[in-house]
């Protein structure tokens, strides 16, 4: 399978040319590079905030991701697929812990080591990379115009981008190329950590970095074009379905982003963020309510287990994803996710393997808008589908029932990314998975802008 590789198919009605690609997409690697096995669990690694017992030589669902793991997470997606048409890298690359243990120098760095690896194992392969809210310093505080963390990180990155990319890199960390040049395609970077609810730097600013602007202009130039997009980002729109109520993007940007979507949704072929560490997608809808629209929320490389408040079993073991698509109209055919089953690692031995691949193990002929509708129609309807879309959400880590009140959160966040509708949704409408949700101003359960 080489790049953009044309599949030729005979047939009896005659020779048809399939064009068949596929991109790898990493999140959320998270690397601790003070983790170390000791028998000291106060000293294990400072990205947890309580005493870690019995640390692996693969690390431990209360640290961030050591080099150990990082490394064989790498040099494994090049033994599944060596040669894939380009990778997408969506941020946060440095280890939770306090701003006082980082500092500029050190946040760079760990993009550096990060950068240097992807570049060793995959030389010549294109890489769209998006910052994630933890690669910066201090963490969260992105500013909307020149930094020198963004210049430094564009020159990082200057394999990967043109020159022109990497001026509009170093304005805002935001930018946007011809998928691959084709004339046709297109990939756009965002810097959605301007957005973020613990980003303090933007009170009351209408349009940070005019990243909005310029998306409705680049969208806008896409659709005269007949270019087909794909969006990619660290922080996604919408609701956390870990836990009720949690959002991530202020409610302004959020709304207006949903708006862009729903503007230019006939040339977005796919959209795909990070952040949450868990395997989920969004739904995107008409003012009407019909789906026009999905976002991919790929499992992070780190296994760490959130601190935020009110969440049951917030670890997962490691993944990361393999998408199958048309290169020519863009639309997702199929995903392959992988997983590192971290305990088994630890105990037995490190092995990466499947844990699922989108149609088989949910029965949608791809992965277009139109066939995750048909999956978040099953997940309302049939309790065994959910369950296993919950097993998959936490990268097979959670195995615990998923009750009444996780099948409202989930099936919420899923097709609610609207405020308004979220609040509507998790009143108490776990089982209606209609996709038209009616707009009324309920205040009936607080939205909490949590850090992540």
């Amino acid at each position: 399978m080489g790049f953009l590789t044309n599949i030729l198919f005979i047939m009896n009605c005659g020779i048809i040319f399939s064009q068949q690609g596929y991109f790898w997409h990493i999140t959320d690697l998270h690397w601790d590079p003070d983790y170390k096995m000791t028998d000291d669990p106060n000293a294990v690694c400072p990205s947890s905030s309580k005493p870690v017992p019995n640390p692996g030589k693969w690390g431990s669902y209360l640290c961030d991701s050591n080099w150990e793991l990082i490394n064989l997470s790498i040099y494994t997606m090049r033994d599944i697929h060596p040669q894939p048409d380009f990778i997408l890298w969506t941020g946060d690359d440095t280890p939770h812990v306090a701003d006082k243990n980082l500092g500029e120098d050190t946040v760079l760095k760990i993009i550096g080591n990060l950068t240097h690896l992807i570049q060793g194992v995959f030389p010549g392969t294109k890489v769209y990379s998006a910052m994630g809210n933890h690669d910066f310093h201090p963490k969260n505080q992105f500013p909307a115009t020149y930094h020198r963390i963004y210049n430094k990180t564009a020159e990082l990155w200057t394999p990967w981008m043109n020159p022109q990319s990497i001026l509009r890199f170093k304005k805002g960390a935001f930018y946007t190329e011809k998928l691959l040049n084709r004339t046709d395609q297109r990939v756009i970077v965002l810097n959605t950590n301007l957005y973020y609810t613990s980003n303090k730097l933007h009170p009351g600013l209408h349009d940070p970095a005019g990243q909005l602007q310029w998306l409705d202009e680049i969208l806008s130039k896409a659709i005269a074009s007949k270019e087909k997009v794909y969006i990619i980002g660290h922080i996604p729109p919408g609701f956390f379905e870990k836990r009720r109520g949690v959002s991530w993007f202020q409610e302004d940007f959020n709304e207006r982003y949903i708006k862009i979507v729903q503007k230019y949704h006939s040339v977005i072929a796919g959209q795909f963020f990070g952040h949450h560490h868990t395997d989920s997608f969004r739904m995107f809808y008409s003012n009407s309510g019909s789906p026009l629209g999905v976002m991919f929320i790929a499992p992070g490389i780190t296994p760490w287990k959130t601190t935020l408040p009110g969440v049951k079993n917030g670890a997962n073991n490691p993944g990361m994803r393999l998408f199958q698509y048309d290169t020519k109209t863009l639309e997702i055919k199929n995903m392959m996710t992988y997983y590192f089953n971290l305990s088994y690692a630890n105990t037995v031995t490190p092995l990466w393997k499947q844990e699922y691949n989108l149609t088989g193990a949910f029965g949608v002929p791809d992965g277009t808008f139109q066939s995750m509708q048909m999956a978040l129609d099953k997940l309302c309807d049939d309790d065994e589908y959910l369950q296993k879309y919950y097993k998959y959400n936490s990268v097979s880590y959670d195995l615990s029932k998923c009750d009444e009140n996780c099948k409202n959160d989930q099936i919420c966040a899923i097709k609610a990314v609207d405020f308004v509708q979220y609040k509507e949704c998790v009143r108490g409408e776990s089982s209606n998975c209609a996709a038209t949700l009616s707009i009324i101003p309920l205040l009936l359960i607080s939205v909490l802008p949590l850090q992540f």
